[in-house]
């Protein structure tokens, strides 16, 4: 979606995806099959692919994939290693940079990279600016959980490592939109991630946030739960958890890594010993169902809120299948309106919390 707030579709009526190439540290090859798989699921979707054209084409031509993609030339790529005031002042020739002002320009309708968070933040807060009533954007990922929807939503997971009170009450704010937009839940639980349940517990920050989020809940159509701690992410105790990208993003990491560990060890336990491979066998199933829904690949991508356009950032180390799942979220969030209208409309009127009447701000003066 552009600015304007017009889908970016082709003269078929299909949503257009741009998508960095040149992201990522396993290459553009994984980003084109990437794209190949997605288009199983979405077969109308078209793509907007930006890089270097010689080897997107030779790509796309293997999976059969020239005729669903416009690719726009791009010399340059950005670097895991590149620092994002870098990627600001001399980014402009770069794959990412060219995706994220496809959709500034209303050329397509919502950007997917696998490439540095904090350029990829930078660049697209710079092109495509905040959305009206938000001082912090942030980073949302889904989390499967036991709730109805299947999914909890976990934000900020990197954007920004510290937040203030005001912070994380416009990550709530923004989670619940998204939650009642992405999930259907009308009236979203919101959940403040703590080393304890106890109103006592915690940094001053975080229990300055405890008291602003509770004030506002009812303002902002959401109800606040309290304090939760990281046991409870996967339960069906609230919909929407918010912290600091600091703690979000430990949290997101150390749970993809003990998933695939999980994985590991489901693997050897049944391949074991002769019996347990055929227990194994008559498993199969059942194993394979579980396996996918520990897959972290499925559940790959964090949606930027508080933009006025929609940024998907796939983790870095993501193969095709969790390349994929990036790229029907950003689908699925073009088709609901994108997620720019998450931070916008009034769901986040801050005004009367000016930093300037923060009794908390004169005090640190």
């Amino acid at each position: 979606m552009s600015q304007n707030g017009i889908v970016a579709k082709d003269r078929a009526g299909s949503e257009i995806i741009s998508v960095d190439a040149m992201g990522g540290d396993l290459g553009p090859g994984v980003i084109i099959h990437g794209l190949a798989r997605a288009i199983r699921q979405h077969p109308d979707v078209r793509f907007m692919v930006h890089g270097d054209s010689e080897t997107i084409r030779r790509l796309a031509a293997r999976r059969r994939l020239l005729d669903r993609c416009e690719i726009r030339h791009a010399k340059e790529m950005v670097s895991m290693a590149s620092k994002p005031s870098q990627v600001m002042r001399h980014g402009q020739e770069t794959s990412m940079w060219s995706a994220i002002d496809a959709v500034r320009n209303g050329d397509a309708s919502a950007a997917v990279s696998c490439g540095n968070t904090g350029a990829l933040m930078a660049v697209s807060m710079m092109r495509l600016r905040k959305a009206s009533g938000i001082k912090r954007p942030a980073i949302a990922c889904l989390w499967p959980s036991r709730n109805t929807s299947g999914f909890n939503v976990l934000l900020d997971v990197g954007a920004h490592i510290d937040a203030d009170r005001r912070d994380l009450l416009g990550y709530a704010a923004m989670g619940a939109y998204y939650a009642r937009s992405g999930l259907g839940v009308q009236r979203p639980r919101i959940g403040l991630l703590n080393v304890g349940t106890e109103d006592h517990k915690g940094r001053p920050e975080i229990r300055a946030a405890h008291e602003l989020i509770g004030s506002e809940a009812q303002r902002l159509n959401f109800d606040y739960i309290g304090f939760v701690e990281g046991s409870d992410i996967p339960s069906a105790k609230a919909d929407v958890f918010v912290t600091d990208g600091f703690t979000g993003n430990i949290v997101l990491k150390s749970v993809e890594g003990t998933a695939s560990l999980i994985r590991e060890f489901m693997r050897e336990a049944f391949s074991h010993t002769p019996l347990s491979r055929i227990g194994g066998f008559f498993s199969f199933t059942s194993l394979r169902r579980l396996t996918r829904r520990i897959d972290p690949r499925r559940v790959n991508g964090g949606v930027f809120l508080g933009l006025n356009g929609t940024v998907v950032k796939s983790h870095g180390k993501a193969d095709s299948v969790g390349v994929a799942a990036a790229v029907n979220l950003a689908v699925l969030l073009a088709r609901s309106g994108g997620a720019e209208n998450l931070g916008t409309g009034g769901v986040l009127n801050l005004a009367h919390l000016a930093e300037e009447h923060d009794p908390e701000s004169e005090a640190e003066q």
